[in-house]
């Protein structure tokens, strides 16, 4: 039988190249790409101007277009929603999507897991289990019911997405294709820990939005963390951002999770203020959604409220994330499929 290959997640110039090995036209490619990203087919049959003989010579090569439905669906009191996507592995991703007034924004996942090991992240207690392909990553927002309402796309969900950044990188190029899905750079953000010299080719490559995680100003304190300041001091990651002066229309924010009496501190909010001294940085000061076993507890509204205001009187742009969809855990840090076996079909709350 011969292996199945999914069209979703394919460029233009590989759907041409793919038309051209097989003695067609580059343009039939095209046709493909607007069938399959902009009128969203499911089958070959669908594709009513392309010849029925390209249709079965794909068909025979084992091509299928790809998108795989969400195999469940949670709805929490917010508003916000959770979609459990399976993958080609058999292992799942998560992906939330978030009302806020006229935005809807989806946030989705690059890899099963994440090998990062934040000791605040549920996703990280899951470990590493592997990359998605780009079909993967674009199908969590081709597959939606609401696609035709998302108005922006964060990278913020289960896993480190410069770990996969080719795949990211690519993923983006279709989002932002006229002829596909046709969102505008300014409405996509990409998160990371600071991982170098991705984070170098990230920002050379393209010009999406960046959200660096932060979580502690100081160096010992954010490795225990985060173990990724071992490799990469987030001192390093700053200063990449301070050299890249051409960068200003790029909209940067600082991530920051509080945990009581560890990070949100006077002292912290004046360490944070001289790090980002200069730069034109937002703060997200994020409410921390307690994991069991990680020894962190929340910071107070009250603590998190006068931390905000301690930026502020530093002249730092800083702003509470309020928390959102924390009762189907899809909140910032919460997302986990180890264990997850459901049904294609069970679309649970449609």
């Amino acid at each position: 039988m011969i292996p199945k290959t999914t069209l979703l997640g394919k460029t233009h110039n590989e759907l041409e190249a793919l038309c051209v090995e097989r003695g067609y036209e580059a343009y039939r490619g095209r046709q493909i790409f607007r069938w399959l990203y902009h009128k969203r087919v499911r089958s070959f049959d669908a594709m009513r101007n392309l010849p029925e003989r390209l249709k079965e010579r794909f068909s025979a090569d084992g091509f299928v277009t790809g998108a795989l439905a969400p195999s469940r669906r949670d709805v929490s009191r917010d508003g916000t929603k959770k979609y459990l996507f399976p993958t080609r592995s058999g292992g799942f991703v998560e992906a939330a999507l978030i009302p806020d007034g006229s935005r809807l924004t989806l946030c989705l996942s690059t890899q099963v897991g994440c090998r990062r090991g934040c000791v605040f992240c549920q996703t990280a207690r899951q470990g590493f289990q592997g990359n998605l392909d780009v079909g993967e990553v674009v199908n969590q927002l081709h597959s939606l019911p609401e696609i035709d309402a998302v108005t922006n796309i964060v990278y913020m969900g289960m896993g480190e997405p410069l770990d996969n950044l080719p795949t990211v990188l690519r993923s983006i190029e279709l989002f932002t294709d006229r002829d596909g899905y046709a969102l505008p750079l300014r409405r996509i953000t990409v998160s990371t820990v600071g991982v170098l010299p991705q984070l170098h080719t990230l920002l050379e490559s393209s010009a999406v939005n960046l959200a660096v995680s932060v979580h502690s100003p100081f160096h010992d304190q954010r490795r225990r963390l985060m173990p990724v300041e071992h490799a990469t001091p987030l001192g390093d990651t700053i200063d990449l951002i301070r050299r890249r002066r051409e960068d200003r229309r790029r909209r940067v924010t600082a991530e920051y999770t509080l945990f009581r009496g560890v990070n949100d501190t006077p002292e912290h909010a004046r360490g944070l203020a001289r790090l980002l001294s200069g730069l034109s940085i937002r703060v997200n000061l994020i409410p921390y959604h307690e994991i069991a076993g990680a020894g962190l507890i929340p910071s107070t509204r009250e603590a998190i409220d006068r931390f905000r205001d301690r930026l502020r009187e530093k002249d730092v742009r800083a702003f509470v994330r309020e928390s959102r969809g924390q009762d189907i855990n899809a909140a910032c840090g919460m997302l986990w499929t180890r264990n997850i076996a459901v049904r294609p079909d069970a679309l649970r709350g449609a």
